[in-house]
């Protein structure tokens, strides 16, 4: 019954060492993205498409 006292502090000791440890990379930046907002303008199209609508939509009115 001991052993399960010992795992258990075990187990509570390393899930906080692994919760120091995320803390501390997310303060010093590791997880920030820098290359994502540099390539989001490249696929911002969703414009493009509404203008193509709006010029079928004039055709269809000049034909009809």
């Amino acid at each position: 019954m001991n052993i399960i006292y010992l795992l258990l502090a075990l187990s509570v000791l390393v899930a906080l060492i692994f919760f120091v440890a995320f803390i501390f990379s997310v303060k010093k930046g590791q997880y920030d993205d820098v290359y994502t907002p540099s390539v989001r303008m490249l696929f911002d199209d969703e414009l493009v498409k509404e203008k193509s609508d709006k010029s079928n939509s004039t055709k269809n009115k000049k034909s009809n």
